[in-house]
């Protein structure tokens, strides 16, 4: 008989509240999708095709193939420990290992943490461009954006997915008026044609680079996992929202990536500060550029919120699981949010987004997410094989992992042999500095 018991993961002890369970499957895959999309794929279309020329749509094709292997790891431990801080949970279940789960933990925390405080500068700096009001200071915009956004997610989880719903539809309209305006021009160009280069490098080498850069497009399903305390029927909910978000992210990326080097030459988008925006400029030069800025500010505050809403949970889980204060695992009794993880978070925030130099931290955060994602495929894989597990509804053959986390390897080499050394070394120094902050909280406790 199956163990319904973590399907009430949320359900309160002690008389304390608990995370209210309000998302069903088209709101879950929303979620997912406006995370995967984001702002990025509108300056990232023109950085691959540089790489990969017209045959760019194969690489997004590639890159599907590598991130669903990882997704669908997610997608089944969901279905089987639907839970906030689902890949800290995992990690612990299958490792045993505390610190492991504590410096996983940790290091999906950061990644949120510089996102948002990157999205905040962002959103700033285009909303002064939008409006005319260029005169007034980026730091105080990014802060009233963070207050703004605090308020959102303390709200409830309601409140937020209707504003993350909104945003999705933007940005994704954004994207699909580009395939519109530009569908006449498909057939144009030979979409297998890719650079010739120096040394001559084979096509299917040159399409397998574009597709590490693309593979970054589709980050964003492990978002999803940590929502699953406020997802009705979370062990269908969870796997069946994760794939359609993939799937709806895959459709968009692919198509947008035909149009575009269908109406600009690749080497010219390549080129354009605004790819995207020139696309449209050349097919359609009726729309003003201010619509995609505006779009632009959907797509940034889209992103920023559901890291914030993930960051929030991911601290309510670790806090549950006895890997943070207990205090940080509070639950609001009329709003049924975590309130005192969500305040924790701005007091953190407001500082980043203030001193707007974490790019590197940010690059860094990428490299420990993918380290992330190995020991979570690798945590499937080692559930899967014990015996004693009971299984979800949602299951992956054994090799899902396996590939999965063999791939994250291949792009973490990737990366730092083609970056430069501060990410790593920056990674490697947040690591050390998760040693010590345990250590300290094993002192304290």
């Amino acid at each position: 008989m199956r163990d319904q018991s973590k399907t009430k993961v949320a359900a309160s002890s002690g008389g304390e509240p608990a995370l209210r369970r309000t998302i069903g499957p088209a709101q879950m895959a929303l979620y997912g999708l406006g995370s995967m999309l984001g702002a990025g794929i509108y300056g990232l279309i023109g950085k691959a095709a540089g790489q990969v020329g017209n045959a760019v749509w194969l690489a997004f094709v590639v890159a599907l193939a590598a991130a669903l292997l990882t997704a669908l790891s997610y997608a089944s431990l969901g279905s089987r420990h639907p839970r906030a801080a689902g890949a800290v949970y995992v990690t612990g279940r299958a490792y045993g290992f505390p610190l492991l789960s504590f410096m996983v933990g940790l290091a999906l925390v950061c990644s949120g943490l510089t996102s948002i405080a990157t999205q905040a500068r962002v959103f700033a700096a285009n909303f002064a461009a939008l409006f005319g009001i260029e005169s007034l200071p980026v730091e105080g915009l990014a802060l009233g954006f963070l207050l703004i956004l605090t308020g959102i997610v303390f709200r409830g989880i309601r409140e937020s997915m209707w504003v993350n719903v909104l945003c999705t539809l933007v940005e994704a309209g954004g994207l699909v008026l580009v395939i519109v305006v530009g569908m006449s021009y498909w057939g144009a160009v030979d979409y297998f044609a890719t650079p010739v280069v120096a040394g001559g490098d084979h096509a299917v080498l040159i399409v397998m680079q574009g597709a590490v850069l693309a593979f970054f497009a589709f980050i964003g399903f492990e978002d999803m996992i940590n929502v699953a305390e406020e997802t009705r029927d979370p062990e269908r909910t969870v796997p069946l929202g994760l794939v359609l978000a993939m799937a709806g992210a895959a459709i968009l990326y692919i198509a947008v990536a035909i149009t575009a080097v269908s109406v600009v030459p690749w080497q010219e988008l390549a080129q354009a500060p605004g790819p995207i925006t020139e696309v449209v400029a050349r097919a359609a030069p009726s729309i003003p550029p201010a619509v995609f800025t505006a779009i632009t500010l959907f797509a940034v505050a889209n992103t920023a919120l559901v890291n914030y809403v993930t960051a929030s949970r991911l601290i309510y889980g670790m806090a549950r699981q006895g890997l943070l204060p207990r205090s940080l695992g509070s639950v609001h009794a009329a709003r049924r949010t975590p309130h005192v993880a969500v305040a924790a978070l701005f007091l953190v925030l407001a500082p980043l987004a203030l001193l707007g130099t974490i790019t590197e931290l940010a690059a860094a955060t990428v490299l420990l997410l993918l380290l992330v994602f190995m020991v979570v495929n690798g945590a499937l894989f080692i559930l899967k094989r014990r015996k004693s597990e009971v299984l979800g509804r949602f299951e992956v053959p054994l090799f899902v992992p396996v590939l999965g986390a063999l791939i994250c390897f291949v792009l973490i080499v990737v990366r730092v042999a083609t970056g430069d050394v501060a990410a790593p070394a920056l990674a490697g120094g947040l690591l050390l500095g998760s040693l010590a902050i345990y250590a300290l909280m094993q002192k304290l406790c």
